[in-house]
């Protein structure tokens, strides 16, 4: 089992800056990638950025250039810096983890925090 708990959602400005924080615990030496995903109201969740164990990134296009993830492995904490934030990032944030030899889909969620971009 592996516990993630998002933080460091809020309301900020259209051009302003975030960092959410995401600790895992539990089996976290069983965790192989990590990645941001975010819902907002009537649409689907898509995944925003991702890092491998091996500190490889994936970034969606949407956020290139705004948005930096990082993995802190000696703290079990994930972060993702977003800058230069804009209106349509408006969501519910998403931690999650993949096991090793875990399922397709990452296999642990945490409960989401809110990120409000006014304009």
């Amino acid at each position: 089992q592996v516990q993630l708990v998002e933080s460091g959602g809020g309301t900020v400005q259209a051009g302003g800056s975030l960092r959410l924080s995401c600790a895992a615990s539990g089996n976290t030496g069983s965790v192989n990638a990590m990645g941001w995903h975010r819902q907002a109201p009537g649409k689907q969740r898509e995944l925003v950025a991702a890092i491998t164990i091996g500190g490889s990134t994936y970034y969606a296009d949407f956020v290139k250039g705004r948005f930096t993830i990082v993995r802190n492995y000696d703290k079990n904490t994930m972060y993702l810096q977003m800058n230069s934030l804009k209106p349509e990032d408006t969501a519910v944030y998403y931690c999650a983890a993949d096991l090793f030899g875990g399922t397709p889909d990452y296999d642990y969620w945490g409960q989401g925090t809110q990120v409000t971009v006014s304009s």
